[in-house]
């Protein structure tokens, strides 16, 4: 522990308090109050995975969070990854450390023997019949594949080689008895050894070729670099059937595979060299190509650039075919998506996309399907009649579904809306298995269902099943939550008579598993009993409240009073807001209402809930909208003055309520929630102290665009300025904690974000701390920097709000 808290110590560089500077020189790991660190360590709830036939249940548990020691282990960082160098495996991974299964019908629980001693399990896989389960188990030194008998109940590890899994998926089964992985093809410790001195240095060059890019860190650097990325990711694919790997093909970067539904064909994609310094591994250029069961090439379908020349804009693509993937309904049917405005959106042209197929032995020549007007996204499967066709424009906000009726060439619109307008989404239709075992649309008398597992609505968030009929284009909910509750479907059972099982939960009871019918006045049979992991917070008050804007769009968050505390009564509670900015095209979609004041209150590491047992109202997921006013104007041209207006309407609602004292209200968020803190405290005096972590704060760092801003800096220098909280650091006065991961990989946030701004604030005599986290990213995990973190914002929000003077 001792090198970890010295660690620690270097990075709490200073604080200023009472414009004097004070050096940190000597901190351990702190704890915080003992009602915070019971719920941040409390035994998480068990994750549920169940087969679509209603007969079993995983139930699959995992310990809180690991150590900072654990985190701290070596790692490769290279090509946009983070790499275990023992393991070929990706570092920083969620595993569960116990399964179980349980029969629904009997109840019974049943022990899986045969699991591995301090199980880290990932990657879970029911068998296309789902009398199988499969699992990836992560140790030190390699990540194996097991599978689990839901005859026998017994796990078997199946893989001769260790798995690499750092690139393009994990494994695929391939019918009911065989697996598709990839192994290594080397023992990780002959890895290539880093040269104390370098050939030369490294260079990059361009000439005339326009590389926008947005900024991403861990890219490769140099020549080793290079030689290491592609040692760790280079891998063998092989067939795993009854114990036996038979090779498919020779070693390669493999990005992608996927068998067809027939399995007698591979998509492949394999990355190529030269690898790029300037994206991530995703983005290095890359051959598609179909492949049979040996390996042996059916078809090169294309040679792809890297993603260095792609244009910027939200809309714009490079002008190349893209979405490759196999029809779900058919045999052997390869699909993908070409651009006809050259990648360019602002091009005028009546269909912007073309989706094209083309069918074993892959001979002939391709076939239109059919042309999108807006950017195609995806397409779902149905049967030999019908398919779910989704195309949209993410900077207009608009998305449409289209009806595609074979062997027609056009789409049909059955829905079109805001991406933000959550009243009317119509929800994602219901899945069956196939004859290939792929899940397709259960069409049933040209119907099929429709599930929307959030169901938001004037009166919040209320889940339905509504029935499609193809042929009149309606839909008509047939469920829906009743009011009181937050219950949505996880799995439909038996579609003709409408057997589910759904997830329920309500203010006071946790969420658990039931099975119904949702036609007619079937009853609820319960599946799981699960308790209440939080006894701490009985008593706690929770309530979504609505208020208004200055400009009169309405706003929502949700409210948590401490326990025992009685409104009306003169008491005024400190108050911790906590939000997250979001842009939205009109006023209507940013006023509607998000979630459900009857859900049952959980709590995550990021939560502002802590403080609630600290004697602190909390507000939490307030909204913070940023709108645009009109056609001529974007959300973030007016984004300080609409930060300030979300800010002071929910102030001055819970002041006027009688709740909050105003004289004591802290602000936080995290990511962009910090960028809103950062700023709300340079153009407004609303707060005593903020909270921002792993925020950015000079969006010229950002400089191709950030959020759901596409403007570059050159074209709109002034707004990246203005939105800049570093612009505006000598007028932060209110104390700002800054907090951030030492290593955070998220693009945009990288920690001299919170480096420059502390020093910029320090500079102009602010009130300022900066705590950088050990060996964390963008979200953090290690337990001990957890309790850390709960203990900075403590102490922070106890000295400057709570026991603040007037």
């Amino acid at each position: 522990m001792k090198i970890f808290c010295k660690k620690l110590v270097w990075f709490l560089l200073f604080v200023v308090v009472n414009n004097s500077v004070i050096a940190q020189d000597a901190i351990d790991y702190q704890m915080p109050p003992k009602e915070i660190a019971d719920l941040l360590l409390a035994k998480p709830t068990p994750t549920v995975s169940i087969d679509s036939k209603g007969d079993w249940m995983l139930l699959c548990e995992r310990s809180s969070y690991p150590s900072v020691e654990e985190l701290g282990q070596p790692e490769i960082r290279v090509a946009g990854l983070r790499i275990n160098p023992n393991n070929y495996s990706l570092s920083r991974q969620n595993y569960f450390n116990l399964l179980t299964l349980k029969n629904i019908k009997t109840k019974k629980e049943h022990r899986i023997v045969g699991l591995p001693i301090n199980l880290q399990a990932s990657n879970i896989q029911w068998s296309p019949n789902e009398k199988k389960i499969a699992f990836t188990n992560t140790t030190n030194n390699s990540v194996d594949v097991y599978v689990i008998s839901l005859t026998t109940f017994t796990a078997t590890k199946v893989n001769k080689q260790p798995l690499n899994i750092i690139i393009g998926g994990t494994y695929s089964w391939h019918g009911d008895d065989a697996l598709m992985y990839k192994i290594a093809i080397a023992p990780a410790s002959s890895k290539p050894k880093q040269p104390i001195k370098p050939k030369g240095p490294s260079i990059q060059e361009n000439v005339g070729k326009t590389a926008p890019g947005r900024t991403y860190q861990d890219l490769i650097k140099t020549p080793y670099d290079e030689k290491l990325f592609e040692f760790m990711t280079k891998a063998q694919l092989v067939l795993n059937t009854n114990g036996i790997e038979t090779p498919i093909g020779k070693p390669a970067i493999y990005k992608t595979f996927a068998a067809s539904p027939n399995r007698a064909y591979i998509l492949v994609e394999t990355i190529n060299k030269p690898f790029s310094y300037l994206v991530p591994a995703n983005g290095f250029a890359s051959t598609v190509s179909i492949t049979d069961m040996k390996g042996n090439v059916v078809k090169l379908m294309a040679e792809l650039p890297s993603a260095e020349t792609r244009p910027t804009g939200r809309d714009n693509v490079q002008n190349i075919p893209r979405n490759f993937s196999w029809r779900d309904d058919e045999a052997a049917d390869l699909t993908w998506c070409e651009p006809l405005d050259s990648g360019l959106i602002k091009n005028k042209v009546d269909y912007h996309d073309a989706v094209y197929a083309l069918a074993a032995p892959f001979k002939g020549e391709r076939r239109e399907l059919f042309k999108t007007t807006m950017r195609y996204r995806y397409t779902i499967w149905g049967n030999n009649s019908f398919a779910w066709v989704v195309e949209g424009l993410s900077g207009k906000q608009i998305t449409r579904v289209n009806q595609y009726s074979f062997p027609e060439k056009h789409l049909d619109k059955i829905f079109e809306r805001n991406t933000t307008d959550a009243y009317n989404n119509p929800g994602n239709p219901v899945t069956t298995k196939n004859v290939y075992g792929k899940e397709v649309i259960n069409i049933i008398n040209n119907t099929f269902l429709l599930n929307n597992r959030t169901g938001s609505s004037p009166n919040g968030d209320l889940p339905f099943i509504s029935l499609y009929d193809i042929n009149a284009k309606k839909s008509n909910i047939i469920w829906r939550c009743q009011e009181g509750s937050f219950e949505y479907v996880v799995e439909v059972i038996d579609p003709n008579n409408f057997t589910v099982i759904t997830r329920k939960e309500t203010k006071k009871d946790v969420p658990n598993y039931f099975l119904k019918s949702i036609k007619g006045s079937g009853g609820n049979e319960a599946l799981t009993s699960f308790t209440n992991p939080y006894p701490s917070l009985q008593g706690i008050k929770s309530e979504k409240i609505r208020y208004t804007r200055f400009d009169g769009i309405e706003l929502t968050g949700n409210l948590y009073l401490p326990k025992g505390y009685t409104e009306n009564t003169g008491e005024l509670l400190p108050l911790l807001i906590w939000a997250y900015p979001r842009e939205y095209n009109n006023a209507s979609d940013a006023g509607q209402i998000r979630g459900s004041q009857n859900k049952f209150t959980t709590i995550s590491w990021a939560s502002p809930l802590y403080y609630v047992t600290q004697g602190f109202a909390v507000l939490d997921n307030a909204e913070m909208p940023i709108v645009s006013t009109d056609e001529t104007k974007k959300p973030n041209d007016n984004f300080i003055e609409q930060l300030q207006m979300n800010a002071e309407a929910a102030i001055d609602y819970l002041v006027n309520a009688g709740i909050v004292d105003r004289n004591k209200v802290a602000i936080g968020g995290h990511s962009y929630g910090a960028f809103m803190t950062a700023n709300l405290l340079a153009h407004t005096s609303l707060f005593k102290a903020g909270i921002a972590r792993s925020g950015a704060y000079n969006r010229t760092l950002t400089p191709f665009g950030f959020q759901n801003e596409d403007r570059t800096y050159w074209q709109a220098p002034q707004l990246y300025y203005e939105m800049s909280p570093f612009s505006y650091a000598n007028k932060i006065k209110t104390p700002l904690l800054l907090i951030h991961g030492e290593i955070d990989e998220n693009p945009g946030t990288f920690p001299i974000n919170s480096e420059r701004l502390y020093n910029a604030i320090k500079g102009h005599g602010g009130t300022v701390r900066y705590v950088s986290l050990p060996y964390e990213g963008h979200s953090y995990r290690a337990k001990e920097n957890l309790l850390h973190m709960l203990w900075e914002q403590n102490e922070w929000l106890k000295k400057f709000v709570k026991e603040a003077k007037e």
